[in-house]
């Protein structure tokens, strides 16, 4: 399972509005899982099974919380039982398919 996330605190008081330092939080709960992931400018996607995951999930929402009275989580995942290697195997997949379609274009 693919689950990609993206929490940060709200209603802080910072004058900037940065939540750098609360996604960081986060994000260093999910490297230290030693589950497989990836980090964007939006998302961070964990690959796992679903007990696995979502305790991550949850750790490093209660992170974020530490950094502000109230948290935004949004979360979208893939299920697909059976397969695993899906966090760099979609990407390969899209990007050969891409260059499939430069040929005949």
């Amino acid at each position: 399972m693919l689950v990609a996330f993206s929490v940060s605190p709200t209603g802080g008081d910072g004058a900037d509005g940065s939540v750098h330092d609360a996604v960081a939080a986060a994000v260093r709960v999910v490297r230290d899982s030693g589950l497989p992931n990836r980090t964007d400018a939006m998302f961070t996607t964990l690959e796992g099974e679903w007990d696995e995951v979502f305790a991550v999930v949850k750790q490093a929402t209660l992170a974020v919380q530490a950094f502000g009275p109230r948290v935004s989580l949004v979360l979208k995942a893939d299920l697909r039982p059976g397969r695993s290697g899906e966090l760099t195997g979609k990407v390969e997949r899209l990007e050969a398919a891409l260059g499939t379609s430069r040929s005949h274009g």
